[in-house]
């Protein structure tokens, strides 16, 4: 790329990049290409130019050569010339070196360019695998996707197919409870008219209940004032009943009080009793052994007797 083919604005956008870096280093070391390429966002021909003709702008330009001096001109001048001739000739080799220094350094500098447009065309390079192993990943990943987005696309046809069907169901659903629904708008309509007559029926059933609870009324004023005359009647029946308790009472403490003795009387009755039978055992036994003694005297005088009427 020549300097004319060099836009303005990317020229411009290079250079300021470059002295940017170089201001960074302390003026110490110029900026390699490839860093002024990505920060000028330039391209790597248009960058290696500029940045040649920058270098070359900031190494110290060489002294012009002396020409040579015409043969008259020397004739003419004799030994002055001559000697001033000489004294030329050492600042044109002085400017000579110089020049032949400002090349070596260039020549150093533009070896030095061309190792780095080297490591940035291997970086390049490096960039390249790496953005084209990123393009196949990103391919391999768009056809999983697409495969994805395929198999999503089919469930999503199964749903809609679903979503149809449900649809109509629900549509024919809602048919039918718009057909419910007139039925039971019918209902109502007929609930309504139900309504107002049993309105009307109640509406006289109040009234006869207010006629029926004004005859209520008279006759629970009429039971009252019997309940009266009954309760003064109760209470009188009461009271007789507490006097009949009350003597009842005392018949019952006065009876209690007999059937106390009475008890007591049988108590020493039966004392009695037991102590009559102790002693009717007692005498019982004294009769047995009495009667035990005079069978065994009547024994023994049977004999005697026997014999005496023998003897007569």
């Amino acid at each position: 790329m020549t300097q004319q083919a060099i836009p303005a604005d990317i020229r411009e956008r290079i250079i300021a990049a470059a002295v940017e870096l170089y201001e960074q280093s302390g003026r110490k070391q110029p900026p390699t290409v490839d860093a002024v390429r990505r920060l000028a966002r330039a391209d790597m021909n248009a960058t290696s130019t500029v940045m040649r003709e920058w270098r070359r702008a900031q190494t110290v330009q060489a002294a012009p050569v002396a020409v040579t001096v015409p043969e008259l001109v020397s004739q003419a001048s004799g030994a002055a010339l001559v000697a001033l001739w000489q004294q030329a000739q050492e600042l044109a080799n002085e400017s000579l070196h110089a020049a032949q220094a400002a090349w070596e350094t260039e020549r150093a500098e533009l070896d030095g360019m061309r190792q780095e447009l080297a490591d940035a065309y291997e970086t390049q390079a490096h960039e390249l695998e790496q953005v084209q192993a990123l393009l196949e990943t990103t391919a391999q990943l768009h056809a999983e996707t697409e495969g994805q987005a395929a198999a999503e696309l089919g469930s999503l046809r199964d749903e809609l197919a679903k979503t149809i069907t449900r649809a109509e169901r629900i549509e024919a659903k809602s048919e039918e409870i718009e057909y419910r629904a007139r039925d039971l708008r019918a209902e109502l309509d007929h609930a309504h008219q139900e309504a107002e007559r049993l309105r009307a029926e109640l509406s006289q059933t109040r009234q006869q209940a207010a006629v029926e609870l004004e005859a209520a009324q008279a006759d629970t004023v009429r039971v009252n004032t019997e309940l009266v005359k009954v309760q003064v009647k109760a209470e009188a029946q009461a009271e007789q009943q507490r006097e009949a308790r009350a003597q009842a009472a005392q018949d019952i403490d006065r009876i209690s009080a007999q059937l106390t003795a009475v008890q007591a009387e049988r108590t020493q009755a039966q004392q009695a009793a037991a102590e009559a039978r102790e002693r009717a055992a007692g005498l019982a036994g004294q009769l047995k052994a009495i009667q035990q003694q005079s069978a065994a005297l009547l024994a023994r005088l049977a004999p005697v007797g026997d014999k005496t009427q023998e003897s007569e």
